[in-house]
């Protein structure tokens, strides 16, 4: 029997990124895709699904768009298509989130954890379902500090922001589920552009320190923030694509916890040379702590002109190694491996120049 997947997060760039990798891996095996989309996002929805099938060299009548909403009970889909998506749905890719570091508490917890929540009791409906997969991310983690498993969830963290208590809240939710539903959740570090062209559709996490950079160009000597030690997580896309499609249908992923993280990552000294030396052609010099380079940060004025969220320079403090054994085990032999991010900067730099400018790039900063 063929599958019938159902995704939430669409028109999101992992999310549609996922459907792509899915038809290029698993195209014979595929039904029909559902995507899960918020009312007035159903026109864009619409007009960017049909440009993915146009290029897939797919009928659009391959994909139905479900509006909907992840907060509401049995995600306020009408009772008739529900019907039919308890009936036929085998693979539910539940993507739906708000991943911004500075998201105000209760806007975090309605998505993040009542989303959750909602689509967990939605997923329980499902008659034919073989595989659920959560996106949660690495830093369910939190402030701990030392080398982090996969395996690992409560250890009396606390967190740096709503984002990651949300999404902690949120992974003991779908962990639950997984005495009773075929479940795999997927802990991805900060996603970046793909490895090999550079394309994002969203200026953050690694790309603020682009945006410093940019925005202080001008000054002849660029310091280091803090000593730099910790490790700095940024996963190429295409790697965290893969590495999905490839898990969520293999059997061996069922119910497992993976972490899509760097497994030979850089510290953040060193990624702030690297990112420096490439976009501005100057190396760091000096350090300055990370509590005073934070302080500008707490103006919006600043923040905004700066285009840096005083949340990103928390993760310089964070001593915190994320293990990722049972990822690179499960994958042995699937020819999926992540990148070396020095070799990824160059495409990451060149994308970044080009759409600098395209504000709809870049988040807002309050």
């Amino acid at each position: 029997m063929k599958n019938t997947y159902f995704l939430t997060g669409y028109p999101g760039f992992l999310t549609s990124g996922i459907i792509r990798q899915l038809i290029h891996d698993h195209q014979t095996d595929i039904e029909h895709i559902y995507l899960l989309v918020l009312p007035h996002l159903k026109e864009q929805a619409t007009k960017e699904i049909t440009h993915l099938a146009k290029n897939a060299d797919m009928n659009s009548n391959f994909f139905t768009i479900v509006t909907g909403d992840i907060t509401k009970p049995n995600l306020a889909i009408p009772d008739s298509i529900n019907q039919t998506l308890q009936s036929c749905v085998t693979h539910v890719f539940h993507l739906a989130a708000i991943y911004d570091l500075a998201v105000p508490k209760a806007a975090a917890f309605d998505v993040n954890v009542n989303g959750t929540y909602q689509v967990n009791n939605w997923v329980k409906t499902l008659t034919k379902l073989k595989r659920y997969i959560y996106f949660s991310t690495a830093y369910v983690s939190g402030t701990r500090s030392g080398r982090i498993y996969e395996h690992e969830l409560i250890k009396g963290q606390t967190f740096k922001n709503h984002y990651e208590k949300t999404k902690y809240d949120a992974e003991l939710l779908v962990e639950d589920l997984k005495k009773s539903v075929p479940t795999t959740i997927i802990r991805p570090g900060v996603v970046k552009g793909d490895a090999k062209t550079g394309k994002t559709i969203k200026f953050d996490g690694l790309y603020f320190l682009l945006n410093f950079l940019e925005n202080v160009r001008f000054l002849p000597i660029i310091p280091y923030f803090g000593a730099g030690e910790p490790e700095g997580n940024f996963v190429p896309a295409d790697y965290i694509l893969q590495a999905t499609s490839y898990l969520a249908m293999a059997p061996v992923g069922e119910g497992k916890t993976y972490h899509l993280t760097d497994p030979k990552p850089y510290k953040m000294w060193e990624l702030q040379k690297m990112l420096t030396e490439h976009y501005l052609g100057k190396t760091p010099k000096g350090r300055i702590p990370v509590s005073l380079a934070k302080m500008p940060l707490h103006f919006a004025p600043v923040r905004k002109w700066l285009q840096v969220e005083k949340e990103a320079m928390d993760y310089f403090t964070i001593h915190s190694s994320y293990d990722c054994s049972q990822t690179i085990t499960d994958l042995k032999g699937s020819g999926i491996e992540c990148a070396d991010l020095k070799d990824t900067l160059r495409p990451m730099i060149d994308f970044y120049r080009k759409y600098k400018d395209d504000q709809s790039k870049h988040i807002t900063i309050v």
